[in-house]
C-alpha cells in the first residue's frame, strides 16, 4: 500500500468515528471564537469564481450547511441572496447571527443538516462550507439535489487548516512523536487536494449531480505563534485529544516554536471549489 492509499484509509477510519461518535451540536461549540478568530477565510479569487460560475441572482435563494461562525455567511449575504444557513453549534450559530445582522434576508438556523425539516426543491444553490465531510454519507448528495431547484447547483467550499512548510514541521516532529504520535505525520497540498477532489467525485457519482467543475487555489497567510496553536486547538484531530494531552501538547510546540521561530509563522493552505449542478430528474444512475 502506497503512503497516499495508506493515508485515505486512515483518514476514512477516522472520519467515520467522527460520523459515529462526535456530537455534532458541541464539537466546535469550546472553540467557537477561537475558530471565527483565527480559520483562513475563503480567498478573495475562489469567492469571485464563485460568482463568475454561478451568476446567482438577487435574491437566489441558497441553503448553507455548516456555516460555522460565518465566515463564508457574511461574503455570500453581501450579494443580496436570500440564506437559510444551518449550524449545529449554538455559540458558533450565534456568533454567525451577529455578523450578518445587518442582513435581514439571512436566516440561521441552529440544527443538523440531517435533522433539518427538508423544504423540496425551493433553493437555487446549497453551499457547504468546509463541512459536507461531516454530513452523514447516504444523506448529504440525496438530500441536497431534493432541496435544490431542478439545474441547482451544490457548491462546495473548502479551506485545509494554515500549516508551516516541512522545515518546520520537522522542528516539531519531537514533540509529536512525545505526546500526539497519530499527529506527526506531514502532508502536502497535492494529498488534501486528492482528499478533497474524492468528494465532488463522490457527488458526481452519486448520479444526482453532473457537470462538475473544480478549481483550487495555495495562499500564503502569516500568523503570530499564539494565533497558531489557537487554530490547532480548533482542529477535529487536536479535539479529540485528552484534554490534559492536548494542553501539554500545544505548551511543548509553543517552546518550540518560539525558540526556533519567533513570533511569527509563515503559512499555506489550499481552499477548493467543487461546483455540480443537479440532474433534472435529481434520481442515481
Amino acid at each position: 500500500m502506497s503512503n497516499s492509499e495508506a493515508w485515505n484509509s486512515e483518514l476514512s477510519s477516522l472520519l467515520n468515528n467522527i460520523y459515529r461518535f462526535a456530537d455534532k451540536s458541541s464539537w466546535y461549540s469550546q472553540v467557537a471564537e477561537a475558530y471565527d478568530r483565527t480559520r483562513p477565510r475563503y480567498p478573495a479569487k475562489i469567492m469571485a469564481r464563485v460568482r463568475e460560475i454561478t451568476q446567482f441572482s438577487t435574491p437566489g435563494a441558497i441553503l448553507e450547511i455548516g456555516s460555522g461562525p460565518g465566515i463564508a455567511s457574511i461574503e455570500l449575504a453581501k450579494l443580496g441572496l436570500k440564506m437559510v444557513c444551518l449550524e449545529p453549534s449554538l455559540p458558533a450559530c450565534e456568533l454567525a447571527r451577529r455578523k450578518c445582522a445587518h442582513y435581514p434576508n439571512v436566516e440561521f438556523v441552529n440544527t443538523t443538516f440531517e435533522e433539518w425539516k427538508l423544504e423540496g426543491q425551493k433553493f437555487d444553490a446549497v453551499v457547504a462550507t468546509t463541512s459536507f465531510h461531516w454530513v452523514t454519507p447516504g444523506i448529504r448528495t440525496q438530500k441536497t439535489a431534493a432541496a435544490l431547484k431542478d439545474n441547482g447547483l451544490l457548491i462546495l467550499l473548502s479551506n485545509t487548516s494554515p500549516q508551516p512548510n516541512r522545515q518546520v514541521y520537522q522542528m516539531l516532529a519531537g514533540v509529536y512523536q512525545a505526546y500526539a504520535p497519530n499527529l506527526a505525520k506531514y502532508e502536502e497540498h497535492q494529498n488534501h487536494q486528492e482528499n478533497l477532489a474524492k468528494m465532488g467525485e463522490e457527488v458526481i457519482d452519486s448520479g444526482y449531480f453532473k457537470d462538475l467543475i473544480s478549481e483550487q487555489l495555495v495562499s500564503q497567510v502569516s500568523y503570530s505563534v499564539d494565533d497558531y496553536l489557537s487554530l490547532l486547538s480548533t482542529l477535529s484531530p487536536y479535539i479529540r485529544l485528552e484534554p490534559q494531552q492536548r494542553v501539554t501538547l500545544l505548551a511543548e510546540l509553543e517552546k518550540v516554536l518560539k525558540l526556533n521561530c519567533g513570533n511569527r509563522l509563515e503559512l499555506s493552505y489550499l481552499s477548493m471549489v467543487q461546483i455540480a449542478r443537479k440532474n433534472r430528474k435529481g434520481c442515481q444512475k
